[in-house]
């Protein structure tokens, strides 16, 4: 009878000790109509980048890093009045060092979807390394975007993105023709090598993401089959020779549109976790898979009502992510979150804040860096996008 009540006492205290989950805004006041953020977690420090432009008129490339719990005044990367600037193709950033690797995209020709994805490279004080120079060189007037981009495991940064240079030779009429998915290094002085195209047909306008795996890098994507099935694929690059791109699961979803969704991967060193959107059989599903053995687990679905998804995944421990996403029910749409353990157990959600289902909303950002997650959208204003950013306690998911 002792023991039953010292259990009992146990569980009660278990259950008093859960922390309460408390959100806070990091203040953002770098003026108006700023959208498409990127944000990163690297070494600790968070970075991030975004679009400041207003239509038709210039548009620059801002970068700044939480110090102190606070945005630094940010640094102008590249500014121009003949860019790309698209909700779902954002720019990317990286860190390797003490140099940062932006990219952005310029229009190459008078087409809607012609346009050229352009690096810059800089140290983190402020130094020039190599301004405005083109990661794809083909040459053709297509669509070139969706970047992701990691430092290397020594320096300099490997990258992927999605490339038209064969949209346009097999249909000039249409943008919808599938897109290939290249990956490439760039040394820390703005040299491109090792230019591999990996899958010759992928969905033309879901995001990349790649990671640095205990095994060497990865990269998921969303691939497009003959028969218009567009599942979430990766390949990994061993010996120097990227794989074969194989599906992280069957959804077998067909859809004859691109769905503007796509995977995040992540890796710490032990694990590697994919989060993605399907709606296979017209279910709309947030999905969850953790990498063992070569090859992806059976997944987790996470959405309780209809997904939206625009998912980001970040690890808070060896074996456990934090995984934010879009759902909706019929009163509002809300960016939410839950934590997800390799064993399958999955939290109750958390509602970072009800928020617009549409595309200014932008693709929501999420990092952890210690016991604290920190988010970032889009938001309107009077109108006028702008950024918000808030932070969590982990703990307080449960």
């Amino acid at each position: 009878m002792k023991k039953i009540r010292i259990l009992i006492l146990a569980v009660l205290l278990a259950g008093c000790s859960k922390k309460e989950l408390v959100i806070t805004e990091i203040p953002f006041e770098f003026g108006i109509n700023n959208a498409e953020p990127n944000l990163v977690a690297h070494e600790g420090k968070v970075s991030l980048s975004w679009v400041n432009s207003i239509r038709g008129e210039k548009a620059s490339l801002l970068y700044s890093q939480l110090e102190n719990g606070i945005w630094k005044n940010p640094t102008t990367i590249a500014s121009g009045n003949d860019w790309f600037v698209n909700w779902a193709d954002f720019p990317a950033n990286a860190t390797n060092q003490d140099v940062l690797l932006t990219s952005h995209l310029k229009k190459s020709a008078s087409g809607t979807y012609t346009y050229d994805i352009v690096l810059n490279l800089r140290k983190l004080n402020g130094g020039i390394i190599k301004e405005n120079f083109l990661l794809n060189t083909d040459g053709m007037e297509a669509e070139h975007g969706f970047v992701s981009v990691i430092p290397n495991e020594k320096d300099g940064f490997l990258i992927s993105w999605l490339d038209g240079r064969n949209t346009v030779k097999e249909m000039k009429e249409s943008h919808h023709k599938a897109m290939t998915i290249r990956a490439a290094e760039v040394s820390s002085d703005g040299v491109i090598f090792n230019e591999t195209q990996l899958d010759g047909r992928t969905c033309d306008c879901c995001q990349t993401s790649i990671t640095m795996t205990q095994d060497g890098p990865m990269i998921v994507f969303r691939d497009r089959s003959n028969h218009e099935i567009r599942d979430i694929y990766f390949s990994q690059k061993k010996d120097s020779i990227w794989s074969t791109p194989k599906p992280v699961f069957n959804d077998n979803w067909k859809i004859n549109g691109c769905p503007v969704n796509g995977p995040k991967v992540v890796s710490n060193k032990i694990n590697t976790v994919t989060a993605w959107f399907t709606a296979a059989d017209e279910k709309p599903q947030v999905k969850v898979s953790f990498f063992e053995k070569n090859t992806f687990k059976k997944p987790v679905i996470l959405n309780d009502v209809e997904a939206i998804g625009r998912v980001d995944v970040a690890f808070i421990n060896e074996d456990e992510v934090l995984v934010s996403y879009m759902e909706s029910d019929d009163n509002n749409t809300y960016l939410r979150c839950k934590r997800v353990s390799k064993n399958g157990k999955v939290s109750s959600p958390i509602t970072i804040s009800e928020i617009n289902s549409g595309r200014s909303t932008g693709v929501p950002q999420l990092e952890v860096v210690g016991d604290v997650a920190y988010v970032v959208w889009t938001i309107s204003e009077a109108k006028k996008n702008q950024l918000k950013t808030v932070k969590f306690n982990i703990d307080g998911v449960h």
